[in-house]
Protein backbone atom coordinates (compact mmCIF):
# COMPACT_ATOMS: atom_id res chain seq x y z
CA UNK A 1 0.00 0.00 0.00
CA UNK A 2 2.79 2.41 0.88
CA UNK A 3 4.56 1.59 -2.38
CA UNK A 4 1.40 2.25 -4.33
CA UNK A 5 0.88 5.61 -2.59
CA UNK A 6 4.51 6.58 -3.21
CA UNK A 7 4.19 5.66 -6.88
CA UNK A 8 0.98 7.67 -7.25
CA UNK A 9 2.57 10.70 -5.56
CA UNK A 10 5.59 10.45 -7.82
CA UNK A 11 3.35 10.21 -10.90
CA UNK A 12 1.39 13.28 -9.76
CA UNK A 13 4.56 15.30 -9.18
CA UNK A 14 5.94 14.23 -12.55
CA UNK A 15 2.71 15.29 -14.28
CA UNK A 16 2.62 18.55 -12.33
CA UNK A 17 6.22 19.29 -13.28
CA UNK A 18 5.26 19.54 -16.92
CA UNK A 19 1.91 21.26 -16.32
CA UNK A 20 1.60 24.92 -17.23
CA UNK A 21 -0.54 27.54 -15.51
CA UNK A 22 -2.85 29.12 -18.06
CA UNK A 23 -1.87 32.71 -18.90
CA UNK A 24 -5.29 34.10 -17.98
CA UNK A 25 -5.09 32.46 -14.53
CA UNK A 26 -1.56 33.79 -14.04
CA UNK A 27 -2.61 37.31 -15.15
CA UNK A 28 -5.63 37.19 -12.82
CA UNK A 29 -3.42 36.15 -9.88
CA UNK A 30 -0.88 38.90 -10.59
CA UNK A 31 -3.64 41.50 -10.92
CA UNK A 32 -5.24 40.33 -7.66
CA UNK A 33 -1.96 40.65 -5.81
CA UNK A 34 -1.35 44.12 -7.26
CA UNK A 35 -4.86 45.30 -6.31
CA UNK A 36 -4.52 43.83 -2.82
CA UNK A 37 -1.19 45.60 -2.36
CA UNK A 38 -2.72 48.89 -3.56
CA UNK A 39 -5.72 48.51 -1.23
CA UNK A 40 -3.40 47.73 1.67
CA UNK A 41 -1.23 50.79 0.90
CA UNK A 42 -4.32 53.04 0.90
CA UNK A 43 -5.63 51.49 4.10
CA UNK A 44 -2.22 51.77 5.76
CA UNK A 45 -1.87 55.45 4.76
CA UNK A 46 -5.36 56.16 6.08
CA UNK A 47 -4.59 54.33 9.33
CA UNK A 48 -1.34 56.26 9.78
CA UNK A 49 -3.12 59.56 9.10
CA UNK A 50 -5.79 58.56 11.63
CA UNK A 51 -3.15 57.76 14.22
CA UNK A 52 -1.45 61.10 13.53
CA UNK A 53 -4.80 62.87 13.89
CA UNK A 54 -5.46 61.15 17.22
CA UNK A 55 -2.00 62.14 18.39
CA UNK A 56 -2.75 65.78 17.53
CA UNK A 57 -6.02 65.62 19.46
CA UNK A 58 -4.33 64.01 22.46
CA UNK A 59 -1.52 66.59 22.39
CA UNK A 60 -4.05 69.43 22.27
CA UNK A 61 -6.00 67.94 25.17
CA UNK A 62 -2.79 67.34 27.13
CA UNK A 63 -1.58 70.90 26.53
CA UNK A 64 -4.96 72.21 27.65
CA UNK A 65 -4.94 70.09 30.78
CA UNK A 66 -1.41 71.27 31.55
CA UNK A 67 -2.44 74.93 31.11
CA UNK A 68 -5.38 74.46 33.47
CA UNK A 69 -3.21 72.59 35.97
CA UNK A 70 -0.55 75.31 35.84
CA UNK A 71 -3.22 77.95 36.40
CA UNK A 72 -4.59 76.08 39.43
CA UNK A 73 -1.11 75.66 40.92
CA UNK A 74 -0.34 79.34 40.34
CA UNK A 75 -3.65 80.42 41.93
CA UNK A 76 -2.97 78.19 44.91
CA UNK A 77 0.50 79.68 45.36
CA UNK A 78 -0.80 83.24 45.08
CA UNK A 79 -3.64 82.56 47.52
CA UNK A 80 -1.33 80.83 50.00
CA UNK A 81 1.10 83.75 49.91
CA UNK A 82 -1.82 86.11 50.52
CA UNK A 83 -2.89 84.06 53.55
CA UNK A 84 0.62 84.16 55.01
CA UNK A 85 0.93 87.90 54.33
CA UNK A 86 -2.42 88.53 56.01
CA UNK A 87 -1.56 86.30 58.97
CA UNK A 88 1.72 88.13 59.37
CA UNK A 89 -0.02 91.52 59.29
CA UNK A 90 -2.68 90.37 61.74
CA UNK A 91 0.00 88.98 64.06
CA UNK A 92 1.68 92.43 64.11
CA UNK A 93 -1.59 94.22 64.94
CA UNK A 94 -1.44 96.22 68.17
CA UNK A 95 -5.16 96.17 68.95
CA UNK A 96 -8.08 93.83 68.52
CA UNK A 97 -9.99 96.27 66.26
CA UNK A 98 -6.90 96.60 64.03
CA UNK A 99 -6.62 92.79 63.77
CA UNK A 100 -10.35 92.53 62.95
CA UNK A 101 -10.00 95.26 60.30
CA UNK A 102 -7.00 93.51 58.69
CA UNK A 103 -8.87 90.22 58.68
CA UNK A 104 -11.99 91.81 57.17
CA UNK A 105 -9.85 93.51 54.50
CA UNK A 106 -8.17 90.20 53.73
CA UNK A 107 -11.52 88.41 53.33
CA UNK A 108 -12.88 91.18 51.13
CA UNK A 109 -9.75 91.14 49.00
CA UNK A 110 -9.75 87.32 48.73
CA UNK A 111 -13.40 87.25 47.63
CA UNK A 112 -12.52 89.63 44.79
CA UNK A 113 -9.42 87.61 43.91
CA UNK A 114 -11.40 84.34 44.02
CA UNK A 115 -14.00 85.83 41.67
CA UNK A 116 -11.32 86.97 39.22
CA UNK A 117 -9.50 83.61 39.43
CA UNK A 118 -12.74 81.71 38.85
CA UNK A 119 -13.52 83.87 35.82
CA UNK A 120 -9.99 83.37 34.42
CA UNK A 121 -10.17 79.61 35.00
CA UNK A 122 -13.58 79.39 33.34
CA UNK A 123 -12.32 81.38 30.32
CA UNK A 124 -9.21 79.20 30.09
CA UNK A 125 -11.31 76.02 30.32
CA UNK A 126 -13.61 77.31 27.59
CA UNK A 127 -10.64 78.19 25.38
CA UNK A 128 -9.00 74.80 25.94
CA UNK A 129 -12.25 72.97 25.21
CA UNK A 130 -12.82 74.99 22.04
CA UNK A 131 -9.25 74.38 20.83
CA UNK A 132 -9.51 70.65 21.56
CA UNK A 133 -12.79 70.35 19.66
CA UNK A 134 -11.39 72.38 16.76
CA UNK A 135 -8.43 70.00 16.62
CA UNK A 136 -10.82 67.04 16.73
CA UNK A 137 -12.97 68.51 13.94
CA UNK A 138 -9.93 69.21 11.77
CA UNK A 139 -8.59 65.71 12.37
CA UNK A 140 -11.97 64.12 11.63
CA UNK A 141 -12.33 66.14 8.41
CA UNK A 142 -8.86 65.10 7.26
CA UNK A 143 -9.63 61.46 8.03
CA UNK A 144 -12.97 61.53 6.19
CA UNK A 145 -11.36 63.25 3.20
CA UNK A 146 -8.63 60.60 3.18
CA UNK A 147 -11.25 57.83 3.31
CA UNK A 148 -13.18 59.43 0.43
CA UNK A 149 -10.00 59.61 -1.65
CA UNK A 150 -9.19 55.99 -0.88
CA UNK A 151 -12.64 54.73 -1.82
Amino acid sequence: MTEQFTRQAQDMFAAAKDARIPENVQAFAEESVAKSREAYAKFNATAQDGAKAMEEVMLAAQAGAKAIGDKLVNNTAVNTEAVFDAAEAIARAKTLPEAARLQANFFQQQFAVAGAQTKELFELSTKVTRQTFETMNTAASKTFDQIKKSA
